[in-house]
């Protein structure tokens, strides 16, 4: 008897999940970011006041809000690097409409028109025309932002609405920011939409094996198309607060931002081969790069040394795993 029960006995999987969610790369990245919280209090007295690390979230928060529609896109086996130069020419179209006029509602209406049209443009041409997306999204980051140089050229549009200001430098309560709430809000969306739904189950399944992906019923062109055109979105959105943050509109805005968008992605452990990675890690992986460029930043750090950092963080995140991967194949052979 007391050997059919030993039998029956299902053991506890909690301890197995447990040491799993332990050794991920999400727990690996919390910690880093906690060190780094660390070392930035010891490094600038000025660095735990409520109000500075307030300001510390402007650093990611628009980047992490291109990021979370970036994930869903890589995921898929695909990429934007359109994006930056989407968030020039939203901005550029919104300086255009505010010289003429134009409310808060209409400005914003017109960013997250223009990024949805841009995604429109990105979507039918990869999904539809089944051509490469990192060909198309060069070339149409070209197109964006040789679109904003043309129209601005050396010049600056300002003049904003006093009320489209509550968008980048708002508060909704004490030191929480209108963008840091609305990071927030996204980042329990995208996790919700990529964890929970079928929809996130397709993306998974596309990325892992496209081919297989037709064969069973999903609709890949029509979520790929969505998924540009959500990255889109995700670029207007990110267009409506850094206008307003900065209060101003040159074709330069956001320059180089496709890079660290792509890094935090990456670093979150979204795999640049698509078909793996969650949307915490992005967040966490913003959180530490937020907290990286802001403590560089309270200790006059150049920005062209936190733009090679960048440069090598996205390096050493992309080889990282791949080099682990080869030696974990070795020692299995």
């Amino acid at each position: 008897m007391s050997t059919m029960q030993e039998k029956r006995n299902i053991p506890d999987r909690l301890g197995t999940s447990t040491a799993r969610l332990l050794g991920s790369w999400e727990m690996l990245l919390l910690g880093v970011a906690i060190l780094i919280f660390i070392a930035n209090a010891f490094a600038s007295p000025y660095f735990l006041n409520a109000w500075n690390l307030s300001d510390a979230t402007f650093n990611f928060t628009e980047k992490a809000l291109v990021a979370f529609a970036m994930a869903l896109l890589i995921i898929a086996g695909e990429i934007d690097l359109s994006v930056a130069a989407i968030i020039a020419l939203a901005s550029t179209a919104m300086g255009a409409a505010a010289q003429a006029g134009v409310g808060s509602f209409g400005l914003v209406m017109i960013g997250i028109g223009v990024g949805l049209g841009c995604g429109i443009v990105n979507g039918t041409l990869v999904s539809v025309l089944r051509l490469p997306s990192i060909v198309v999204t060069i070339g149409t980051m070209s197109l964006f932002r040789g679109i904003a140089y043309i129209v601005l050229g050396d010049k600056a549009y300002g003049g904003y609405p006093d009320s489209f200001a509550y968008f980048g430098q708002g508060y909704v309560f004490w030191v929480i920011s209108f963008e840091f709430a609305l990071f927030v809000v996204f980042a329990i969306g995208f996790a919700i939409l990529l964890h929970a739904t079928n929809f996130g189950r397709r993306i998974y399944a596309i990325g892992n094996n496209e081919f297989a992906a037709r064969f069973s019923g999903i609709r890949v062109e029509r979520i790929k198309f969505i998924l540009f055109l959500l990255t889109g979105l995700m670029s207007g959105i990110a267009a409506i607060c850094l206008t307003s943050r900065l209060g101003s509109t040159r074709p330069s805005i956001a320059q180089g931002w496709e890079l660290e968008i792509v890094t935090m992605v990456v670093l979150g452990g979204i795999s640049i081969l698509g078909g793996s990675g969650r949307i915490g890690g992005v967040v966490i992986a913003a959180f530490v790069m937020g907290l990286v460029t802001f403590g560089l930043g309270l200790l006059n750090v150049p920005g062209i040394v936190m733009s090679i950092f960048i440069g090598l963080l996205l390096i050493v995140t992309i080889t990282l795993p791949i080099l682990i991967r080869q030696i974990r194949q070795r020692a299995t052979a």
